[in-house]
């Protein structure tokens, strides 16, 4: 799986078009670098970019927008309602998938060194790259914004990690660092600047100072003013009306799921799919209220959709019948084991979808809002499960074709087979295991579901059934496997 970093940074400049999009064609023709998102916003006068790659390729991405951003920007003529130091103010970058925090830590610091080498620019550190505990804090290295670099250079506790402590007019300051995802969320009000930031005051963290600590743990806040329109207790309390809010850049699917299932819970709805969890979000937190909000351009896992295109659980099924009756040994059994599992937990939850909701069977909402969600949560772990046997085969395949001229090589190679035959063993495991558990829910559903729907339920019970027994000849004959490639290639030798 390849690696995925996102870089985001924060440019100070939001309303000159001709400007925006010149960065944002620097980070479009980076080798590499995917933009998922150019968000400006005038008030602020900041514009927030959005873009995946590898750790290689997102530096250089960066590299490129800052080099741009040098030649347009001045900010001794910069004004906006954000706080700011720079004209490339803050540019975090954020694991995404296959790489840990400490790559985007050194994606940072190789960014910061290259930044202040080819600007001569002072670049300072934050985050979970930050070399001191005082600099950790954005809002605490932003102290002062722009106007106090002067003075603040020439402190010695203030010097950049990387660069001259010297104050550059028209660009500033940098700061650069490594994070978790950090939602820029703002929450809509009709009222004075004034108002608004006595809201933030009291939610975020950092609160009115030591004594006075937020309500919530990190969280940064701030009140403005916006031409457009501009928590929700403390609005009450000041008889502000809410008027909708807005997410500001691109957001992980796993935020919005969760605030879903807080209000599931809260309103005891019964709801399953995906889309819909993501669709009452949007409604319950008025996040389409000053433009349209489309999850497939907001969402990170959404726009990020290159490999999962390549998914056999992506294939339609005509393509994917006719990859597994192809002249390769992957998609095979265990594939086919798990996509038969999935339309056997499937049709389990179909009969209750049928049965629940129905004037006639109304005294078994409760029950059928009980059977349900297991078939549902199994139907997507069971489709994954069908990638998840084809990959695991072709790692152990791929550990066999490796070289085995020395005695390094050689121990190599047997760690990469062992570890590739456990990965073949454990996918058809945990198939066998995750339709057991499905058992006890398809005999009630059985028991208590539509009986128009008898033969979907038989089927079921039969697919489930074959799932289990492809899945113990797989688990029978990977077993074999190992024990003849140790005996056979491993132990000769020896």
């Amino acid at each position: 799986m390849a690696q995925l970093v996102e870089c985001v940074p924060n440019v100070s400049e939001g309303r000159n078009k001709e400007v925006i999009d010149t960065i944002s064609a620097a980070i479009s023709a980076t080798p590499g670098c995917s933009l998922l998102d150019v968000d400006p916003g005038a008030s602020t006068n900041r514009t927030v970019y959005t873009f995946v790659g590898s750790p290689e390729a997102v530096v250089e991405g960066a590299l490129n927008a800052a080099r741009q951003a040098f030649s347009l920007i001045d900010m001794s003529k910069h004004s906006g309602e954000h706080p700011r130091t720079g004209a490339m103010d803050v540019c975090p970058f954020i694991p995404v998938q296959n790489v840990t925090m400490d790559d985007c830590v050194r994606c940072a610091e190789v960014f910061g060194q290259r930044l202040a080498d080819m600007l001569h620019v002072p670049v300072y550190l934050y985050g979970e790259a930050a070399r001191t505990e005082s600099r950790r804090s954005l809002p605490s290295v932003r102290a002062g914004e722009y106007e106090a670099l002067p003075e603040k250079l020439k402190c010695e506790g203030w010097a950049p990690d990387f660069g001259p402590a010297a104050f550059v007019p028209s660009w500033g300051a940098t700061v650069t660092g490594a994070r978790k995802f950090l939602i820029a969320y703002n929450v809509n009000l009709i009222g004075t600047k004034e108002q608004a930031h006595r809201i933030a005051l009291d939610i975020r963290e950092q609160g009115r100072g030591k004594e006075q600590p937020g309500l919530l743990k990190k969280v940064q806040g701030m009140g403005w003013y916006l031409e457009e329109a501009n928590l929700l207790r403390d609005a009450e309390d000041l008889k502000l009306p809410v008027v909708g809010s807005q997410i500001v850049g691109l957001i992980p699917l796993k935020a919005l799921l969760a605030s879903a299932d807080f209000y599931i819970r809260r309103d005891q709805l019964f709801i399953l799919e995906e889309e819909h969890k993501v669709r009452l979000v949007v409604s319950k937190l008025g996040l389409d209220s000053l433009g349209p909000f489309n999850p497939k351009d907001r969402i990170i896992e959404y726009m990020v959709t290159s490999q999962e295109d390549r998914n056999l659980a992506s294939l339609s099924l005509r393509r994917f019948v006719k990859s597994v009756g192809a002249r390769t040994a992957a998609p095979g059994g265990g594939s086919v084991s798990a996509a038969i599992a999935a339309l056997g937990a499937a049709l389990g939850a179909m009969v209750g979808q049928m049965t629940y909701g129905k004037r006639q069977f109304d005294n078994l909402d409760g029950v059928m809002r009980r059977l349900i969600p297991p078939f549902h949560q199994a139907t997507n772990e069971l489709l994954d499960m069908v990638d998840a046997d084809s990959t695991a085969f072709n790692s152990y395949m791929a550990a066999l074709k490796m070289p085995k001229n020395t005695a390094e090589e050689v121990k190599r190679r047997e760690a990469a087979m062992q570890e590739g035959l456990q990965r073949a063993v454990g996918v058809p495991l945990s198939l066998a295991e995750r339709v057991s558990v499905l058992w006890p829910s398809l005999k009630e559903m059985v028991a208590y579901g539509n009986m128009a729907c008898k033969s979907d339920a038989q089927v079921a019970a039969k697919a489930l059934e074959t799932a289990v027994f492809g899945a113990y000849y797989n688990i029978k004959s990977t077993s074999k496997t190992w024990q003849t490639t140790p005996s056979n290639e491993l132990l000769s030798r020896e």
